[in-house]
């Protein structure tokens, strides 16, 4: 996929690739004062663009669900052979007792055997995030274990 990058002078930069299947060019502008608009063009028609900003939490959000769905299926695929290994993405919610805390609060390993082994913010891979890591409302974990850890590991970032 080739993405094309376009310097914005004293706004910042653009960055864009094409949905051939939907004639529409999809992307970002990266603001010089860290603000992000998404934004839709049609093919071959710059004047159709459709630009929404998007506020921190909404970039990270956005970023962490385009992210961690390649993320979980990579290790999915390498675990495929292992019985009783599962791996899953879950959110930490703003709402969450956690958001804001250490990942070593949650006594995660302790409490569901479950191993915590990326967290996906704003775009970016947080791996093998230590006991010291802070979530943030927004952040997509990725969880290791058993179908029974996932699901109490589930259960504890939304209920604590």
């Amino acid at each position: 996929m080739n993405v094309e990058v376009t310097s914005l002078p004293g706004i910042g930069v653009r960055k864009e690739f094409s949905l051939t299947k939907v004639a529409r060019r999809i992307g970002v502008v990266d603001h010089r004062d860290g603000g992000t608009d998404l934004i839709f063009t049609k093919i071959d028609d710059p004047d159709t663009t459709v630009q929404v900003p998007l506020s921190d939490g909404e970039a990270r959000t956005l970023a962490s669900l385009l992210g961690a769905p390649r993320l979980v299926a990579q290790l999915q695929e390498e675990h495929r052979d292992l019985d009783g290994v599962s791996t899953r993405s879950l959110p930490v919610l703003p709402d969450s007792p956690y958001a804001g805390r250490r990942l070593g609060e949650t006594e995660m390993r302790t409490r569901t055997l479950a191993s915590i082994v990326a967290v996906l913010r704003a775009g970016q891979v947080h791996p093998s995030p230590g006991p010291e890591f802070g979530f943030l409302g927004g952040d997509m974990v990725v969880i290791v274990g058993t179908t029974a850890g996932l699901d109490a590991a589930a259960s504890i970032l939304s209920d604590g």
